[in-house]
């Protein structure tokens, strides 16, 4: 009977212990719960713009399910969540977002996701000071850095590992998974990064200049060697005005551009304006393509993941500024390659 009383002591003890874990922004993970099936279910993550969510999935593989908050087209400067949202973001385990102040008005729903002791981490922020750009004075703007950091492939495969050391943090259990997650995707950005590079090096060097709708791409201008000039600033909550239309006209004359870009989650007035008024001082100036500059393309398409973001774009840019670049772009899978190669054969 002592021997039983021992046992059953000690079972209890262990049950007690197995009741044990914490969670939270402290940096342990909540213990993953059984389904039906008797599987661990993984964590629970959200996102807010497509490009977070599609980096966070790249890294938490297996391991979880992550749920993007804005779609295609969304502009995240000036997006506020709703009931949904709210909910989502406090039903979860962890947020994943942006930072340096690209979802200006999410303030209030990260603060309750804090304080509701979640994992909330800004993806930029993991970039160093150092290897973020400032935004130019008159910038109509709070942030301190520009936060369009996925605009260099190889900053952005940085914030991917700065990441997966987030998570190895909080999940300490899937360390290895997530760092193993990482270095397997950041040997793909290193791929389109040199391609990025090639096709953007093959524009002639006069008409290496980029005009977009806004100030989206300085990252990527500093990192390929392309000049950038945006009509409204780095945030789109910045309005143009006459002068900074007039201006940019003027450039685009002497430089003699041959091509602008709108962007897909933007207004396209402004650069409407631009053509219009490169028209008058007799210089034609055209729509070079749609970019994609604070949104994916449609869920489910290449052109919605980061990897088929970047490629349309640079493959867009190039071969609108006389640059060399194939139709499919990078891996051939771009949307209309195909029927743009078939039509090119028709006319032939």
């Amino acid at each position: 009977m002592a021997r039983f009383a021992r046992s059953v002591g000690v079972l209890l003890l262990l049950g007690l212990a197995g009741c044990g874990g914490s969670s939270g922004a402290g940096g342990a993970a909540p213990a993953a719960t059984q389904s039906s099936e008797g599987k661990a279910s993984g964590h629970k993550i959200v996102a807010t713009t497509g490009m977070v969510a599609d980096l966070t999935r790249q890294v938490v593989g297996e391991a979880g399910t992550v749920e993007g908050m804005m779609g295609p087209g969304v502009d995240p400067h000036l997006y506020q969540p709703n009931r949904s949202d709210v909910a989502a973001v406090l039903a979860a385990d962890a947020v994943f977002y942006n930072g340096l102040m690209l979802e200006g008005k999410m303030g209030t729903t990260l603060e309750r996701a804090r304080k509701a002791e979640k994992l909330v981490y800004a993806v930029a922020e993991g970039l160093s000071k150092k290897r973020r750009i400032a935004p130019g004075e008159n910038v109509d703007y709070d942030a301190n850095y520009d936060p369009h950091v996925w605009m260099d492939v190889e900053r952005w495969g940085a914030c991917v590992q700065a990441a997966a050391e987030r998570l190895a943090k909080f999940d300490p259990e899937r360390a290895e998974l997530y760092r193993a997650n990482a270095r397997a995707y950041r040997e793909r950005l290193r791929e389109l990064d040199a391609y990025v590079e090639r096709v953007i090096g093959s524009i002639p060097e006069k008409q290496r200049v980029l005009v977009t709708a806004h100030d989206a791409f300085s990252y990527f201008g500093k990192a390929y060697g392309i000049d950038v000039r945006g009509v409204q600033g780095i945030s789109t909550n910045a309005e143009a005005g006459l002068g900074d239309i007039n201006n940019l006209v003027d450039f685009l004359v002497d430089r003699e551009v041959p091509a602008v870009f709108v962007e897909t989650s933007v207004a396209q007035k402004n650069v409407e304006a631009l053509i219009e008024g490169a028209r008058e001082r007799g210089h034609t100036v055209r729509i070079g393509g749609s970019l994609f500059s604070d949104a994916m393309g449609p869920r489910g398409t290449y052109e919605g993941t980061y990897l088929g973001m970047m490629d349309h774009n640079a493959t867009t840019i190039a071969r609108a500024l006389g640059g060399e670049a194939p139709k499919g772009g990078w891996q051939g899978e771009l949307a209309g390659a195909a029927a743009a190669e078939s039509e090119e054969a028709s006319v032939q």
